[in-house]
């Protein structure tokens, strides 16, 4: 079975659980209260991760222990049962079960001693308290949670309104804490992300009508979860499958809305590792193909156009493979060696995309005119929906700088604006 079988699921896929959560106060798991003291690590993929991305799988082994010793617990609750799956029991199959094993295969071939799966899933919900599962975890040095539906991972794995932990992701927490490793893809990257944990939506429509607390059928609609998911991460929101998908408008949105001044946007096939978890050293950098969007909402400011949303002065960056990012000085440290890029003489030789919120189009803005060409000093699109249409304008910030990398180009201080056509 593909990997990539598992990650096209989209937010929203799980119509079965509950379809709203109350607002309340920010659970445990995000407000600080399991100081993660020694520091683990987390590896958070932003989806389409290729079976042979050898850079982010020999990263995730070599932070479970390396080679031989590596002990990874695997889990798959953000998947479908097998009684969801009409290719269950075939080749073609897509759930919890089916991709455990198929993820335990996968890191045996990366050389790791034990990998095995964790029979959490909805079929199983109160394994998540059972002493026995609870011993498994115990006994592994890194984990790695599957794509799917993150909010399967919030019903499987938390308990009540007040989403406490599970004793499964109590023990995860504390071998976090205690130096593992966490990894996951797309909803299991998602799921590591602190409140306001996004649960759904699309662009345009999410740009249209704002953020609105819950889980929602609905797949359009911008939802999130005010409590959050597990609060691994909390450098800021969590958006995945980034650039591909567009979805760098309706992170903005909800950041907007919900009061954050901080994106990280994680592109397929791309890893952010973080080093010293919730310890004084926590370290940052990009692995893998493509890149991780930060957007800084700091100076941004929200404007009104006859009763419909925009906004302004949304600061954007760029990391590709190698680069860090020093989260408490919002600053990006380009991978060393990287050279300059010097734009030609020129006007802009972008075109203008007649999907801006799509497939890389706004990076290839970034990438083909203000990085390119010297006189290019603002570039733009539309979107391609017209209920209402949407407009794009991309600029140079005053600290606008780009560098070139080995598949993507890194840049910094792309000042960002988003209105009604």
């Amino acid at each position: 079975m593909p990997l990539n079988r598992l990650l096209t699921l989209g937010v929203g896929a799980c119509a079965a659980v509950v379809l709203s959560v109350p607002v309340a106060a920010v659970p445990a798991s995000a407000t600080g209260s399991h100081p993660h003291r020694h520091g683990g690590s987390l590896v958070l993929v932003g989806g389409a991760l290729a079976d042979d991305n050898r850079e982010i799988y020999d990263d995730i082994v070599r932070l479970a222990g390396g080679p031989g010793k590596a002990r990874i617990g695997i889990l798959t609750a953000g998947a479908p049962v097998p009684a969801e799956d009409p290719d269950a029991g075939t080749p073609d199959c897509n759930n919890s079960v089916c991709n455990g094993d198929y993820y335990a295969d996968l890191f045996r071939s990366y050389g790791v001693a034990d990998a095995r799966w964790i029979p959490i899933d909805l079929d199983h919900p109160g394994a998540a308290d059972d002493p026995a599962v609870v011993r498994q975890i115990e006994s592994m040095t890194g984990f790695f949670l599957g794509g799917g539906d993150q909010y399967r991972y919030v019903t499987t794995m938390t308990r009540g309104a007040a989403q406490r932990d599970s004793a499964a992701l109590a023990a995860i927490r504390r071998k976090l804490r205690g130096g593992a490793v966490v990894a996951g893809t797309s909803a299991g990257a998602q799921i590591m992300a602190g409140r306001d944990m996004i649960t759904g939506g699309s662009t345009e429509p999410g740009l249209r009508d704002g953020a609105k607390p819950g889980y929602f059928d609905d797949p359009d609609v911008l939802g999130y979860l005010p409590r959050g998911g597990f609060g691994f991460f909390t450098a800021g929101l969590v958006d995945t499958h980034f650039s591909r998908r567009g979805r760098e408008a309706r992170s903005i949105r909800l950041a907007s809305d919900t009061g954050h001044n901080r994106v990280f946007g994680l592109d397929e096939n791309t890893a952010l590792e973080v080093t010293g978890v919730g310890g004084r050293r926590q370290s940052l950098r990009v692995l893998g193909q493509r890149g991780v969007g930060v957007l800084d909402l700091r100076r941004a400011r929200v404007t009104d156009h006859g009763g419909v949303w925009g906004i302004e002065g949304v600061r954007w960056s760029r990391l590709t493979a190698g680069d860090a990012y020093d989260a408490p000085h919002w600053r990006l440290v380009p991978a060393a060696g990287k050279s300059r890029v010097r734009p030609a003489a020129g006007a802009c030789a972008a075109t203008p995309s007649e999907d801006v919120f799509y497939d890389y189009a706004m990076v290839g803005l970034v990438e083909d005119g203000l990085a390119a060409r010297a006189g290019c000093v603002a570039v733009g699109g539309t979107s391609y929906e017209k209920d209402p249409m949407w407009v794009a304008r991309l600029t140079r910030g005053t600290g606008f700088a780009a560098w070139r990398g080995a598949t993507a180009t890194t840049f910094t201080d792309v000042v960002v604006g988003i209105r009604p056509a």
